[in-house]
C-alpha cells in the first residue's frame, strides 16, 4: 500500500451555503478537533485550580512555563502581550502533530495549506507588531540603517526575500518532519502484516517509533513556536 495515501485530504460532508464550498474534510475536522482537543486540555485541567495542584494541573502549568520561558528568551522584557498568540500557536501545532499518531487519524500538520496559512498568519501578526511599535520605521527592515544608500538595489531586494522565505521555512519545517515520521510508520506497520506471527520484532520497533514521534511533535510544536517568537522578536526589538 502506498504509504503517501495517509496524506490525501477527504471529503467528508459536502456542504455548499451561497455557492461557496465548505465541505468538511478530514484534514478540516481534525483542525476542528485539534483546537477542541487544546482548549479541553487547558480548560480542564485547570478550571479548578489547586494551591497543591493535581497531575493535570501540573501537566498544563508546566507546558504554560515552557512557553512562557520560550516567549521570555526570544522576545525579551517585553513578551508578556504576545504570550496567548505563542501558548495558543504551540498548543495548536502540538495537538495536530499528536492527534495525527492517534489510530485512523489525520495529521493536517502535513499539509501545505493550512500550516502555510498558520505561518503566514505568524508573520502577518510579526509585521502588525513591527508597524505598531516603529510606525513607517518598520520599513527599516529591507534597508537597515549605516548601510550606504547605493546598495539599496541590491540590499532592499534581498532583506525582502529573507523576508517573504520566513513563513515558507516554517510551512517545510514542520510539514517534512511529519511527513517522513508517519511514511516510516505506515512501512512499518506494513511490515507486521507481511510477516505475521514474525512480526512482533517490527512491532516493538514500531511502538518505539511511535514514543520517538510523540517527542518529535512536541519538538517541532516548540520549533514552530521558537521561530514565531523570533519573528515577534525581531519586530518588537527593531532599532
Amino acid at each position: 500500500m502506498n504509504p503517501l495515501k495517509q496524506f490525501v485530504v477527504k471529503p467528508l460532508l459536502p456542504l455548499e451555503i451561497g455557492g461557496v464550498d465548505i465541505t468538511l474534510t478530514n484534514s478540516s475536522l481534525f483542525m476542528m478537533l485539534s483546537v477542541l482537543a487544546g482548549v479541553l486540555l487547558v480548560w480542564g485541567c485547570t478550571w479548578r485550580k489547586r494551591l497543591i495542584p493535581s497531575a493535570m494541573q501540573s501537566l498544563v502549568e508546566s507546558l504554560y512555563l515552557f512557553v512562557q520561558k520560550t516567549a521570555e528568551t526570544t522576545i525579551g522584557a517585553h513578551y508578556k502581550p504576545y504570550m496567548p498568540f505563542m501558548f495558543s500557536v504551540f498548543i495548536f501545532v502540538l495537538m495536530g502533530n499528536a492527534l495525527g499518531l492517534v489510530p485512523y487519524g489525520f495529521t493536517f500538520t502535513s499539509q501545505l495549506i493550512p500550516v502555510g496559512a498558520f505561518a503566514l498568519l505568524g508573520t502577518i501578526v510579526a509585521t502588525l507588531c513591527g508597524i505598531y511599535h516603529a510606525g513607517f520605521g518598520w520599513l527599516r527592515t529591507f534597508f537597515p540603517k549605516g548601510i550606504p544608500a547605493p546598495l539599496a538595489p541590491i540590499i532592499i531586494p534581498i532583506e525582502m526575500i529573507s523576508f517573504l522565505s520566513k513563513p515558507f521555512s516554517l510551512t517545510v519545517r514542520l510539514m517534512m518532519n511529519m511527513i517522513v515520521g508517519h511514511v516510516l510508520l505506515k512501512i512499518l506497520a506494513e511490515f507486521v502484516i507481511d510477516l505475521g506471527v514474525f512480526g512482533v520484532f517490527p512491532l516493538l520497533f514500531a511502538c518505539v517509533m511511535i514514543v520517538f514521534e510523540l517527542g518529535i511533535a512536541f519538538l517541532q510544536a516548540y520549533v514552530f513556536t521558537v521561530l514565531t517568537g523570533i519573528y515577534l522578536s525581531e519586530a518588537v526589538n527593531q532599532h
